[in-house]
């Protein structure tokens, strides 16, 4: 029976991160970050688990999610990552980046960088220099790039007061995410259903390959790259649809598949066992899928059709409630343990954890779904 904890936080979550631990590092995180949206005063905030997750003497867990500290911070959190195990960047819908610095001696934040107009909007039909909100970020210490609705691609460098290399108009949709190739490539996806790769060892403003699927240009939400082989990425799109992506061969997916009823809002490759892979939509759920076999040679997610159709699971759901992020923990082997955060009509956050295994699969068809034990 899985446990689900939930603590009233009297804010509606839009993300949330885990602190990374220093490398060679065999504890698990305990430490983990949130950001607000649509509240009168929106937060980032740090939390430790504390002795949650340790079991007792009945064999559940105890504990409680303790809040750390927290920060104001001016417009909706669009999106948020660690620098580094001290510092958090923060993605605004005012298009500001800002830096927030964690102080352990006294637990407060402190904003320690910030670019104020990192995106906006300009030209005709639109003010002068209007906001516009920064959607995406990611981080490669000391580096940070960022994406927006504007359609331009920032990188920055936490020591340097300006951009180090912009590129304007970079595309001509909103860019909804971005993720790191390798360190001088980057790869953003768009509201148009196109992924692009951009090469920062370029001089000019024109990305290096551009792969799409054909047919109808559906949105795509998220991105995430394959953290032992750069050249695999995972998508999801407004149609829920997961796609795995092999920008070396072509410029079509190597997988697709319907994997949620409504928009996709994330996707992760586990850290350390990238064969299993992690979605959370609108429609609530979180699903978990395992491309891994028992065999002697294991299935990888980036070959044709590897991903089973039903996926291995556990899944969260509440009436009314998106699934709207996953925070991962590094596990051991093959022992995985999850959150997903939930608000519902922004007064409750729910944390659910999954076991150390999966227990559950779930089979589609039309009339319902329905769990069983393996």
């Amino acid at each position: 029976m899985e446990e689900i904890y939930a603590k009233f936080v009297s804010q509606k979550i839009s993300k949330t991160r885990w602190r990374p631990l220093p490398p060679g590092s065999l504890q698990t995180a305990e430490t983990f970050a949130t950001g607000s949206w649509d509240n009168e005063e929106n937060y980032v905030s740090l939390w430790s688990i504390g002795d949650f997750g340790n079991l007792d003497s009945d064999g559940g867990f105890e504990g409680d999610h303790q809040l750390l500290c927290s920060i104001k911070h001016h417009g909706d959190v669009m999106d948020l990552q660690f620098l580094d195990q001290e510092r958090i960047v923060a993605a605004s819908s005012t298009g500001c980046v800002t830096i927030f610095l964690h102080h352990p001696n006294n637990q407060t934040l402190s904003v320690s960088q910030q670019w104020t107009a990192a995106h906006y909007h300009t030209g005709p039909g639109s003010p002068s220099c209007s906001n516009a909100p920064c959607t995406g970020v990611v981080c490669n210490n000391p580096e940070i790039v960022t994406v927006g609705e504007d359609g331009r691609i920032n990188l920055f460098r936490a020591d340097h007061k300006e951009a180090v290399r912009t590129i304007d108009n970079a595309d001509s949709s909103t860019l909804h995410a971005v993720t790191f190739l390798r360190t001088p490539e980057i790869l953003t996806v768009n509201s148009i259903g196109q992924l692009k790769i951009w090469d920062f060892r370029q001089q000019g403003n024109e990305p290096t390959q551009i792969l799409s699927l054909t047919g109808d240009r559906v949105p795509l939400h998220c991105v995430d790259r394959h953290p032992n082989q750069q050249h695999v990425v995972a998508t999801g799109g407004q149609d829920g649809m997961l796609s795995i992506w092999d920008v070396r061969q072509g410029t079509m997916p190597v997988s697709l598949l319907k994997a949620h009823e409504a928009e996709m809002w994330e996707v992760h490759f586990h850290p350390s066992n990238p064969d299993h892979l992690f979605t959370c939509s609108e429609d609530g759920s979180l699903w978990h899928w395992d491309a891994s076999t028992d065999g002697p040679e294991k299935s990888s997610l980036f070959h044709q059709a590897s991903l089973p159709s039903s996926p291995t699971i556990v899944i969260s759901r509440a009436q009314g409630s998106p699934g709207r992020q996953i925070a991962r923990e590094p596990g051991k082997r093959n022992s995985f343990r999850q959150y997903i955060v939930e608000h519902s009509k922004g007064d409750r956050a729910k944390w659910k954890r999954t076991g150390s295994n999966t227990l559950m699969t779930m089979q589609k068809s039309e009339e319902s779904r329905m769990m069983k034990k393996n």
